[in-house]
């Protein structure tokens, strides 16, 4: 057990919260993560697994939301630069406009029933919102929100881009943190579907890249702290 160290580890000290597994999935292609949510989902909804936590990052993708559908205008790449840059298009089935993937970005799918008390949507998403808040000043960044927007905000930059989908109130999808991105790549999108406003990440706003494994336990906990969980993470093969 682990005293409160102020980004969470609370959550890991009381036996009664609901538990939170944390998957550390390392480089998964992102049609991969979506048929992992898929049966993740299912298997939750049965209650045949408890809440579930995805920390990951992608190859190069741009994926398409609900309300980008209407607007392809909005990748701004032509399919051949796409092509060359190894760069997949995919619609995917979450709120949200076009948003773009890659190395260096920490991804985070939480997979977690929201009954019986926390059946709102808006609030999910600003609790998602506050947890890449939290993660960030860990690492000395003052970040925040934009009224009207979605996401998280160093000034007019965008930190962490966020999309949801909810099925019978589990969770999946979730938010996307610029930690070491090529920020060049977001050049191939209106990322979100927003002109006039820009991209950043932890890199070029603290100067170095933290450790990733750092970025993702930080993330975990605070995560564990705001929707009341307890940690279980799975042995890795070197522990079993």
């Amino acid at each position: 057990m682990k005293a409160d160290d102020g980004h969470g580890a609370i959550a890991q000290v009381w036996p009664d919260l609901p538990l939170l597994e944390v998957r550390s999935l390392g480089v998964v292609p992102y049609g991969t993560s979506l048929e992992t949510q898929s049966e993740l989902v299912a298997a939750r909804q049965w209650g045949n697994i408890s809440d579930q936590l995805l920390l990951l990052e992608h190859p190069p993708v741009i994926t398409v939301g609900v309300s980008g559908r209407s607007r392809r205008d909005h990748v701004l790449a032509s399919p051949a630069e796409l092509r060359d840059r190894g760069v997949e298009v995919v619609n995917v089935p979450r709120g949200g406009d076009v948003t773009y993937h890659g190395p260096g970005q920490l991804v985070g799918y939480p997979i977690i029933g929201l009954k019986p008390d926390r059946c709102d949507v808006h609030r999910y998403v600003r609790d998602l919102e506050e947890v890449v808040i939290r993660t960030v000043a860990a690492f000395g960044v003052a970040a925040g929100r934009v009224a009207g927007l979605t996401g998280v905000w160093v000034g007019d930059d965008k930190l962490a881009a966020i999309g949801v989908r909810l099925s019978r109130w589990v969770t999946s999808h979730g938010f996307a943190l610029n930690v070491a991105s090529d920020l060049d790549q977001f050049r191939l999108i209106v990322p979100c579907g927003l002109v006039g406003r820009g991209v950043t990440s932890l890199e070029r706003l603290t100067g170095t890249a933290p450790p990733r494994a750092e970025v993702e336990e930080v993330a975990a906990d605070v995560f564990a702290r705001i929707f009341g969980r307890r940690i279980r993470r799975p042995p890795t093969e070197e522990t079993r």
